[in-house]
């Protein structure tokens, strides 16, 4: 008997929970087209395409100061005693250790700049998708780049005029 009565309730709350699960409403976006589209994404892509730019001109400029003092020990060479040629060498190599330093250095700044960057923009694309799925009554977003079959309702449409993107 006792069997019986926890089977009974265990059935009672699966039935429940299937039913709580058919009303839930599901529907998808697919969140990085939605970033890529954003004004902010466009803007922040700029920012970090002029500070690589500024970051490879300045090592450019760098290599070039290293390749001409390579040059003139190459070509002076000869002419020098074996103290100052292992001198110079030894400053060629230490200016090669800068150079390979400061290109490391500039690709974190850049990663870091795009972090600091992305951030605001993900969370103002999750704001809208939140506000947008509360709005249309949708219990569950799900990211649809993740999913095999997406045929449900797709949100990107009216994010994206929530958004006043066009």
């Amino acid at each position: 008997m006792k069997n019986l009565k926890t089977l009974l309730l265990i059935a009672v709350i699966a039935l429940g929970f299937n039913n709580v699960q058919a009303q839930s409403k599901v529907a998808h976006i697919n969140l990085q087209e939605l970033i890529s589209l954003m004004p902010e994404t466009k803007v922040m892509k700029t920012t970090l395409e002029k500070l690589e730019k500024t970051n490879i001109d300045d090592l450019k400029a760098e290599d070039a100061i290293l390749q001409a003092k390579y040059k003139k020990f190459q070509t002076e060479l000869a002419n020098q005693t074996k103290e100052e040629n292992e001198k110079r060498q030894l400053e060629i190599e230490q200016g090669k250790r800068k150079l390979q330093a400061g290109a490391q250095a500039a690709q974190n700044d850049l990663n870091i700049k795009n972090n600091e960057l992305v951030q605001p923009i993900i969370e103002k694309a999750d704001k809208a998708v939140k506000a947008v799925a509360k709005a249309q009554g949708f219990d569950y977003v799900l990211d649809s780049s993740v999913l095999l079959v997406a045929n449900g309702t797709n949100l990107l449409s009216l994010v994206k005029a929530h958004l006043g993107i066009q």
